[in-house]
């Protein structure tokens, strides 16, 4: 699969509900993932080989509820990466806390695998929703 296969069948795959099954299709087996900040129990922002992205997605998956998610995109940027923006929300299950989120996430390619992603926080989309006021300000 060329980069353009591989940027739509990652965003069809997660309108789909699919998220996992694209790891096993389109990620390499030592892919790496590296997000904003680090997640709830873990020392480091990266993750490396595609068993810790795995884990990555079922903590996702036992930590939240009632998640509506859209991935949008894809946007190709040269013969070896794509961005998505992706749109959730939902509620945490540790304390029945709801959420609202955007993210950009950044892939790249290498031998028709995704080799790499990065994903990039939208900090301010709650508060935003929150606090209109801020808005005004910008």
């Amino acid at each position: 699969m060329d980069l353009k296969d591989i940027a739509q069948a990652l965003v069809e795959g997660c309108n789909a509900g699919a998220e996992v099954d694209n790891l096993d299709r389109l990620y390499a087996d030592d892919a790496v993932s590296v997000e904003s900040t680090a997640m709830p129990g873990m020392d480091s922002r990266e993750t490396r080989g595609l068993d810790g992205i795995r884990g990555k997605h079922a903590w996702w998956d036992s930590a939240t509820a009632d998640v509506v998610s859209r991935a949008e995109g894809p946007f190709l940027h040269g013969d070896d990466r794509f961005a998505v923006i992706f749109h959730a929300k939902g509620r945490m299950v540790a304390d029945d806390s709801t959420f609202e989120m955007r993210e950009v996430a950044v892939y790249h390619v290498s031998g028709g695998r995704i080799v790499r992603e990065e994903f990039f926080q939208d900090v301010h989309g709650a508060t935003c929703e929150k606090h209109p006021a801020w808005l005004a300000e910008r």
